[in-house]
């Protein structure tokens, strides 16, 4: 089947020969996410599920410059009380663990920039592919002073260790390709976005030949392997970032395009 494809959406879905395709596509915005995106985006995945006429997925952005940005910081500005952050950590975890456990192989085609969100986005998916010009972290230490969701620290932490987690997120760096692909946050680079596009397709092929069965059971598995905190151990550490004084200023600060003012409460 074909679904529609509406260049003017936020998000755009398709689906051609058996692959599915999700385009973030904000790239005014550096494919910044909105809470809509980030629930049309499980629901796809959701729809996946039920059709087994898919047999893999490709998610890439719109444009050259980010594959996605992360959470769209207008949508923290109604943030007021511990209930606003504890729904917000729980609306991801809940998004990202739907696209985790998407039954087929899910290919991330990085071009630009992937950070925060995107890069807890990236960390879901099965296989990613970069360019030369792809950077991935989680700068939130030098912007915003919030903290990642437990699962996507959890998966950090399945993916590189515990200590390149801590190297990555305390010195807010972005990581080169080179770099990224050597530590395993990507797992093969190429030149440029239209080989990125190329590159996407011709795996999502190679894996939608395979036995489904046997991908959807080692997906599942690794998966299994892995322990994600749960809300409950989490829940105190959340608050301790979204309730703080910090997060406030690094917000108005990012907003504002000015240097944040930590004050360490």
């Amino acid at each position: 089947m074909n679904a529609p494809v509406t260049p003017t959406e936020d998000l755009i879905y398709s689906v051609e020969d058996g692959i599915a395709r999700i385009t973030f596509n904000r790239p005014q915005a550096r494919n910044a996410l909105t809470f809509a995106m980030y629930e049309q985006m499980a629901s796809i995945c959701e729809a996946i599920n039920q059709d087994h006429q898919i047999k893999a997925l490709i998610l890439t952005g719109a444009g050259d410059k980010a594959f996605a940005s992360g959470t769209d910081i207008s949508q923290f500005r109604a943030f007021r009380t511990a209930q606003h952050a504890l729904d917000y950590e729980a609306r991801i975890d809940r998004v990202l663990g739907t696209l985790e456990q998407c039954r087929v192989p899910v290919i991330a085609a990085i071009a630009g920039a992937c950070t925060g969100g995107g890069a807890g986005i990236a960390a879901c998916c099965d296989i990613r592919i970069g360019t030369e010009a792809t950077r991935i972290g989680f700068p939130i230490a030098r912007t915003l002073g919030n903290c990642l969701s437990m699962s996507n620290i959890s998966r950090l932490v399945s993916l590189i260790g515990p200590a390149r987690t801590k190297d990555l997120i305390f010195k807010a760096r972005l990581v080169e390709a080179p770099e990224a692909l050597a530590l395993g946050l990507l797992n093969e680079i190429v030149p440029d976005v239209a080989t990125l596009q190329r590159r996407a397709d011709e795996t999502a092929k190679l894996v939608a030949g395979h036995a489904p069965i046997t991908l959807e059971v080692t997906k599942e598995a690794v998966r299994r392997i892995r322990r994600t905190l749960s809300r409950d151990e989490g829940e105190d550490l959340i608050l301790r970032a979204y309730m703080s004084e910090d997060f406030r200023e690094g917000m108005d600060a990012f907003l504002n395009k000015r240097t944040p003012n930590w004050k360490g409460k």
